[in-house]
């Protein structure tokens, strides 16, 4: 087991790893925003009093800000960070013609929604190299040997069988088989397979497996029971590992939709939800294995990025898109009083969710149970 890696590395991985991640979805808003020709007065990363900061010749304000959880772009015509149009906005812009909310509904959309897909792409472009100079993970999906009395065994998948699709998914490779299986402990599902050219249904209650990572975490894990003797890497041509990255990435975020959806259904605990502490935990430990390890979290991190912000939760990206939907479909935009509210009320549940996964964080590096120990 390795030990944890020490408090300034993680911290220094946290802001290597956050820190692009939101200049990357800032910038996608910022440079669409420029191509329809909005203006931008502040473009922030992090949020708080100003660490350090510059002017450019066409007037924006560039700054760090000290809390870096993320970070904002405030077009001409914002009152505040959550765009929020200004009263009056023609009268009180300095530069006229280049307001944000004075735009055609659907090219605001495509301003707020390039935030979400410049993380996407940053991930697509993260693993591409990865696919072009190592290769792409793509171990055949057909089974070397059987772990006895495990789920397959039960469901009597033998050595040759071809798994083709688990759980209503399709399973072209040996990952996206353990994909699948890992998000889905102790569940009944369906398992499409051919043996000898010859399709077969069947149906398995996946095993339940506690696994422990070189640092001494526990996650509980769902196990078809199937065994390949060695993973297979194809390193791709230029003309493959674009779409490869493309529809890697898209699977990644079929698999955040699961794990979110399973949460919500209650087929897992809220207390696996992370918040800040655990993820720069998480980054100083990778970035302690290593520069590769560490590229693999950014990427994964980007994407969780771009898909947390295209939920339609107000203040998020995806409330913005939700609202400008609306505003199409009526032909005129929701109410501010309503939208007021709805803002308030997304803010108060974006809160909720920071202390509660902070909690969550705390729980996990064992403070409660020192604490407990202390009193006891």
């Amino acid at each position: 087991m390795l030990a944890q890696p020490p408090i300034w590395l993680i911290l220094l991985a946290f802001i290597c790893a956050i820190g692009p991640l939101v200049f990357i979805h800032e910038l996608g808003h910022y440079w669409v925003a420029r191509w329809f020709g909005v203006g931008a007065e502040v473009f922030s990363i992090g949020f708080g009093r100003e660490v350090v900061g510059w002017n450019d010749k066409r007037g924006t304000r560039w700054k760090v800000g000290w809390l870096p959880l993320g970070g904002y772009v405030r077009f001409v015509g914002d009152t505040d960070a959550a765009s929020t149009a200004g009263k009056d906005v023609a009268a009180s812009s300095k530069i006229r013609g280049l307001e944000f909310h004075n735009r055609p509904v659907g090219r605001r959309f495509l301003i707020v929604l390039a935030g979400p897909m410049a993380n996407f792409l940053m991930a697509i472009l993260i693993f591409a190299a990865f696919f072009a100079t190592i290769g792409m993970p793509r171990t055949p999906n057909v089974i070397d040997s059987v772990v006895p009395r495990g789920a397959a065994a039960a469901a009597g998948l033998k050595p040759g069988d071809r798994i083709v699709g688990l759980a209503g998914r399709t399973t072209s490779t040996f990952e996206d088989i353990s994909r699948i299986a890992i998000l889905r402990p102790g569940e009944q599902v369906e398992i499409l397979a051919e043996r000898a050219g010859r399709p077969l249904i069947l149906h398995a209650r996946l095993g339940v497996e506690e696994e422990v990572d070189r640092f001494g975490q526990r996650f509980r894990i769902g196990r078809l029971g199937i065994i390949t003797t060695s993973l297979h890497y194809d390193r791709l041509n230029f003309i493959e590992v674009l779409p490869a990255a493309t529809g890697f990435t898209v699977s990644l975020t079929r698999a955040m939709i699961d794990g979110l959806w399973q949460i919500i259904s209650g087929r897992r605990s809220v207390r696996e939800l992370g918040g800040p502490l655990k993820m720069a935990q998480i980054a100083g430990q990778q970035a302690s294995l290593g520069a590769f390890q560490f590229s693999q979290l950014v990427a994964l991190l980007s994407i969780n990025l771009g898909f947390i912000n295209l939920l339609p939760v107000p203040m998020l990206d995806g409330g913005h898109l939700a609202f400008y939907a609306l505003e199409a479909a009526r032909r005129r935009p929701v109410g501010e009083r309503a939208q007021e509210w709805a803002f308030r009320g997304g803010l108060a549940a974006l809160l909720a969710l920071l202390v509660y996964t902070t909690l969550n964080d705390l729980g996990s590096l064992g403070l409660w149970e020192r604490l407990e120990r202390l009193i006891g």
